[in-house]
């Protein structure tokens, strides 16, 4: 998918948010964020498309590709930019703000006056707010939490998909160079953190200045900050800052492993060094007295002199791996090429953007041995399910299964756990399904206790073999949920329900930290996509990157078990 895919996705999602702040029709506004999610999960790029190419696309009527096509040769869109300047810039600034929509945006506007985040900020210690109907403490809340989200993003930092697409492009670019004996990412990105500050590349070559030049002139770059021998660094048309470094062929051991960090690991590997009479840095590890090189092409070799076994980059955290290492106890961790099938995905039947056939070729494309369908069940009630369609796909899933001879076919559902921890549907249509997936979709803001309750009722439930998303967060956007997770990861271990880690990029859910707790009360786990359409299924490269980050072994994750013991599982040998 190309770039301009997800530029054309963020400005239809605002036009249909623009709509909505200034009343527009409810439909027309849903129409257009159908496009945009359409339009930003289609497979190809879409800046090569005409008027009629984009119409083919899902949700693209004519009047939406005539805009698309307008912004492809202008860069602009007329009535775009009309409604802009229509609608007072300070509103436009309040729907930045995680967890605060557009509706109450322009009350605010209306009503207070505040049009800016400051104002807001001011507004809400003033306690003014709660004048406002359908505003309170609670809402107070979720908008300082909302503009605490905000100001973190306005830190630099992005997703890790958005960082990992630049840092692979110019990765590409650079290995190209003649003189290029190895290329690669260091730093957060390498270590899979889930967003990401600034991008180290490291170039391993005898000259530096061809390098250096073709980084600094590169379509992407916007600007130099520093240009040098050693390094240069420079910021991108997204405003991401890129700093690029260029080692002698023999120094790459080293170097990598210095810039992929973290600093608390760095620490401590120099720590050991220092206790064996040694000086590590980027260019390698030396004897303290006499200088000479010991060891520095391969990071192998630095941590083998070292007395430690290679540390996984996810693991470099500072979080008890090098006293693992030092006893030879570091797991052997969850890879992408362990994972043998994706367990939660989606087509076009619900909110998905592919068709059943094209998600289930592309999950073949990737060697997966067994593949679950899991559409939304009826409560989720935008979607419009019905048992009688989901009777009907079940029937189109068992009529393709074998068609891929090494992949098999499970019909599933994502469930949705409402305010009680009710599911969908009653348990004898739920014992149909080859497995269910139950997720928190709604009524994020019930008390800790109630919350909690509903997860647990969720885990109780014999027909439940995983529960999706499980904190419900969307990162830099929407807070997790306010629940007791020890206790739901209490629950899920001794019903043995798994947890999923949603490898999506704005979820990342469950994220590292929550995985190491779970895995400390005996939880197990699925590393599934949530894909929503075919470009969406590699994210699960995210998932198992937070994974790793979790210490999670293939015994953790059950959809890298054969497919017999995983039915087992499913089928309620997870019991017990």
């Amino acid at each position: 998918m190309g770039r301009v895919n997800e530029e054309v996705e963020g400005l239809l999602q605002e036009y249909a948010d623009l709509i909505a702040i200034s009343g527009g029709d409810a439909f027309k506004a849903r129409a257009y964020e159908k496009a945009a999610r359409a339009i930003g999960g289609h497979p190809t790029d879409v800046g090569r498309l005409d008027v009629a190419g984009l119409r083919e696309i899902p949700h693209v009527g004519a009047s939406i590709a005539e805009k698309v096509a307008e912004y492809l040769h202008t860069g602009r869109v007329s009535v775009i930019e009309e409604t802009r300047a229509a609608i007072p810039a300070g509103v436009r600034e309040l729907i930045t703000i995680p967890t605060l929509g557009p509706k109450k945006a322009m009350v605010l506007y209306e009503e207070l006056g505040i049009a800016s985040v400051d104002a807001l900020l001011d507004a809400v210690h003033e306690e003014r707010l709660r004048e406002l109907k359908g505003f309170g403490e609670k809402t107070e809340a979720n908008i300082l939490h909302g503009i605490a989200l905000l100001q973190k993003a306005g830190g630099g930092r992005i997703l890790i998909s958005a960082a990992m697409d630049v840092a692979e492009q110019i990765t590409g670019e650079l290995s190209r160079i003649t003189g290029c004996e190895r290329c690669g990412y260091a730093g957060s990105l390498r270590r899979m953190r889930e967003t990401i500050g600034d991008i180290d590349i490291l170039v391993a070559a005898e000259r530096s200045a061809p390098f250096m030049a073709a980084l600094a002139e590169l379509p992407a770059t916007a600007e130099v900050i520093a240009h040098g021998e050693k390094k240069t660094s420079v910021r991108t048309t997204k405003g991401l800052q890129v700093d690029l470094r260029v080692l002698p062929p023999d120094s790459w051991g080293a170097g990598l492993q210095y810039f992929t960090g973290s600093k608390g690991h760095n620490i401590r590997t120099r720590a050991i060094a220092v206790r064996h009479g040694l000086k590590l840095s980027e260019y390698g590890l030396f004897d303290s007295e006499s200088g000479e090189l010991v060891t520095s092409r391969t990071e192998e070799e630095i941590y083998q002199r070292l007395g430690l076994p290679w540390i996984p980059p996810p693991l470099r955290e500072d979080r008890g791996e090098i006293a693992a290492g030092l006893r030879g106890e570091l797991p052997e961790l969850v890879t992408e090429d362990g994972i043998r099938g994706d367990l939660h995905t989606h087509t076009d039947l619900t909110d998905g953007l592919s068709s059943l056939e094209d998600m289930v070729a592309a999950a073949a494309e990737r060697g997966y041995r067994y593949y679950a369908v899991t559409d939304h069940a009826p409560n989720l009630y935008m979607q419009r399910m019905t048992d009688e369609k989901m009777l009907a796909q079940r029937e189109q899933v068992r009529a393709l299964d074998g068609k891929f001879r090494r992949m098999r076919l499970l019909h599933g559902t994502e469930l949705n756990i409402g305010p009680d921890g009710e599911l969908d549907w009653p348990d004898d249509f739920l014992a149909e399904f080859d497995l269910c997936v139950a997720s928190v979709h709604s009524h994020f803001n019930q008390s800790r206790r109630e919350l909690t309750r509903r997860l647990v009722r969720a885990c109780e439930n014999p027909y439940v073999a995983i529960i999706g998303h499980p904190t419900t967060r969307l990162i830099g956007k929407r807070p997790g949920i306010d629940a007791d997770f020890d206790e739901v990861f209490a629950a899920c271990a001794r019903t043995g329900t798994a947890l999923e880690i949603n490898s999506h990029p704005e979820r990342l859910d469950l994220c590292d930290e929550d995985i190491l707790r779970a895995k400390r009360h005996g939880v197990k786990f699925a590393v599934n996509s949530d894909a929503h359409a075919t470009t969406h299924l590699p994210y699960l490269r995210y998932g198992v990157g937070t994974a790793q980050r979790g210490w999670l072994t293939p015994e953790d994750v059950i959809n890298t078990w054969p497919l017999t013991r995983l039915r087992r599982f499913l089928r309620g040998g997870r019991r017990g």
